[in-house]
């Protein structure tokens, strides 16, 4: 009987085990196929990059790279539009935005989830009610306002507002509520730590996790806006890569040239991914802090 026992619990480990490697296969299989499915556009859009506008006007699917990369590059430097003008100010903008979304909503996060006072219920819910506001719907008044101000065709309209985030708030407030422990700023406070002090060399070390996943959803919004940029900047001096790419796609018939437009769009999404390789590390730091705590 003990033999057989023996044997029957050698069965289920080894079907146990058969189970794990099974899931496990299953799992890798569909991430690798999430990742052909992610990384193909940008595979068909570097293919586009490679060939000019006939080739592309005539309705074929591409697969294979063609041989006009360099009469690409070259037709788009040669073009009317300042490509690294433009590229300089959506760094400057996209940057600009992600530091004082990131670092004044943790602030706001902060200060909601470690005080305790009166309204504080309904000054978290009067934040998050003005997720639901959109931008268009505020766009005519807040351009108006801008003019009013003499501060139309700049940036500081479109790095200043970052400050007062509601979805980047709420993100901070949730990660704070389940990885920033009060016993944490309570003995900070003991020790004799200020405010801004605790804040700034306990509370943020803490929250890189959350400040990288934030800063590139943030930079990435912020690259890719056209509708505010659109309506702030006028001159051609300050206007950003969208901005520029629409003004590729709108030229008339005959200056018109596919090829350039997938060059300039390719260009366009470099300091992107620059941005994230920067901050993956702290991203994939904090899934495995989670995956440690759960």
């Amino acid at each position: 009987m003990a033999k057989e026992g023996a044997m029957q619990l050698q069965m289920d480990k080894e079907k146990v085990t058969g189970g794990i490697r099974l899931r496990r296969v299953v799992a890798n299989v569909v991430l690798v196929l999430l990742c052909v499915l992610c990384l193909f556009w940008f595979y068909i859009l570097l293919i586009n990059a490679t060939h000019n506008n006939a080739e592309l006007s005539g309705g074929r699917f591409h697969i294979f790279f063609g041989k006009y990369f360099g009469q690409n590059w070259v037709n788009l430097m040669h073009s009317s539009i300042n490509i690294w003008r433009g590229m300089l100010n959506s760094i400057i903008i996209a940057a600009g935005s992600a530091v004082l979304c990131t670092y004044f909503s943790s602030m706001t996060a902060y200060a909601i989830h470690c005080y305790d006072f009166k309204l504080k219920n309904v000054v978290f819910t009067f934040i998050l009610m003005i997720m639901t506001i959109p931008t268009q719907v505020t766009a005519l008044g807040f351009v108006q306002f801008m003019r009013n101000i003499h501060l139309h065709d700049t940036f500081v309209p479109l790095i200043v507002p970052a400050i007062a985030a509601p979805v980047t708030f709420f993100y901070m407030k949730q990660y704070m509520d389940s990885t920033l422990p009060l016993s944490i700023i309570e003995a900070a406070r003991i020790d004799g730590s200020g405010e801004f002090r605790t804040f700034n060399t306990i509370v943020m070390p803490m929250m890189k996790p959350a400040i990288a996943v934030q800063a590139i959803f943030t930079f990435v919004s912020s690259w890719n806006n056209y509708f505010t940029p659109a309506l702030i900047l006028k001159s051609d001096k300050n206007k950003t890569l969208p901005i520029l790419i629409a003004t590729l796609r709108s030229a008339d018939y005959m200056k018109f040239d596919m090829g350039q437009v997938y060059m300039m769009i390719m260009l366009s999404i470099f300091p992107v991914i620059v941005v994230y390789l920067a901050l993956s590390k702290y991203i994939v730091g904090g899934v495995a802090l989670g995956a440690v705590k759960g």
